[in-house]
């Protein structure tokens, strides 16, 4: 016991690169990255099914959880969805009023009210933690810090080259994006009405339709990206093997458009959602993004762990939520890892590193111990 108390007493720092791989000479041939992870013509066929195995038992246990729980939780919850119908339906008649008179008619306010929900989601966000950043305050949220002394605070220069990029992103990229995709939205037949707000069970059902066509959609993109477009659109991404929060749309507009806004947007037009859906939908995905690239893993809110190990590795975790990658076998390694382990939302607000210390941690902790 009092050995376990040393292990987490202790500061656990790793190096920035352990592997001590040049992010440029990884770079140079990602096409040999990707396929480590590819199988064996031999071995195919048997991956290929003990994939869908795998992936039928998570979705399975899913369902069957789901099915379990989903009468007494979907009570509850309506209950309070529809108790608190007239409140919601209040407060939007109050934002689609606002929004009228500032947007003009629902075109505009389905073009310009998307854009300002992400604008002030990534703002809000980022700038938070780009504060604990460059302050080191509050102090305490460094324990939360995935490579520790890593970008502590990160370079200026490099940092301002990010922002410039960023601005252009979500200046003009993004809008131009949103703009051809309300045009979409409108033919879909978008709603804006408060007597329209969809019900609760409805908005659970959007959600996992956004959330799949997002894991398939920037999957699929990103590990196309990976390989022979690399060095023509995607590298620039990765000049941070330590991500920061605006590095979430750090990168070429064409990665911009094609894996960041489209893959968010798609589920929605494919739905027909309410625009006030879209709205919420669109916060929670730039939100998470931000968390992702954070570098930090908080207590309460979704594990970065995977893709802060995809900027440090470079060939693992392509997806969004780890389902197709745990299909097509593109974690493996980063299963053997005890970032692995980290890597779940956890409702403790002891650090993650010091609940799965790494083995060099665990090993200067101990030679500490005997001293």
């Amino acid at each position: 016991m009092a050995e376990s108390a040393t292990f987490q007493q202790c500061s656990p720092k790793i190096p920035h690169n352990p592997d001590n791989t040049d992010p440029d000479q990884s770079q140079a041939n990602p096409e040999d990255e990707t396929h480590r992870n590819q199988p064996d013509a031999a071995d195919g066929p048997h991956k290929f099914f003990d994939s869908i195995k795998k992936a039928a038992f998570v979705l399975g246990t899913a369902i069957i959880i789901f099915a379990a729980a989903r009468n007494s939780i979907t009570w509850h919850l309506q209950g309070f969805w529809g108790a608190s119908a007239n409140f919601w339906e209040r407060r939007w008649s109050q934002v689609y009023y606002y929004s009228s008179q500032r947007f003009g008619d629902n075109e505009m306010i389905c073009f310009l009210g998307t854009c300002c929900a992400m604008w002030v989601a990534f703002i809000v966000s980022n700038v938070a933690l780009s504060v604990v950043d460059f302050t080191g305050k509050p102090k305490i949220l460094l324990r939360y810090k995935i490579q520790p002394g890593v970008n502590s605070p990160p370079d200026r220069r490099k940092f301002i080259k990010a922002v410039v990029v960023v601005l252009c992103n979500m200046g003009f990229v993004t809008p131009v994006t949103i703009y051809f995709w309300s045009k979409a939205m409108m033919a879909r037949g978008c709603s804006f009405d408060a007597a329209d707000l969809p019900t609760f069970p409805w908005v659970c059902l959007e959600s996992v339709v956004f959330m799949t066509v997002e894991e398939i959609g920037f999957y699929y993109v990103h590990r196309l990206l990976h390989g022979s477009l690399y060095k023509y659109i995607h590298k620039i991404h990765h000049e941070w093997s330590a991500p920061v929060g605006i590095i979430s749309v750090y990168n070429h507009p064409v990665e911009q458009v094609t894996a960041n806004v489209l893959p968010v947007l798609i589920g929605p037009l494919i739905m027909g959602s309410h625009i006030a859906t879209v709205w919420l939908w669109g916060t929670a995905a730039i939100v998470t993004t931000a968390i992702s690239h954070s570098g930090y893993h908080f207590p309460f809110l979704p594990s970065p762990e995977a893709h802060d190990y995809h900027h440090l590795k470079f060939n693992q975790n392509f997806g969004v939520m780890g389902v197709l990658d745990r299909l097509h076998g593109t974690d493996i390694q980063f299963r053997r890892t005890v970032a692995y382990q980290r890597h779940v939302m956890f409702l403790t607000l002891t650090p993650p590193r010091e609940l799965y210390a790494d083995a060099d941690d665990r090993h200067k902790c101990g030679k500490k111990n005997s001293q």
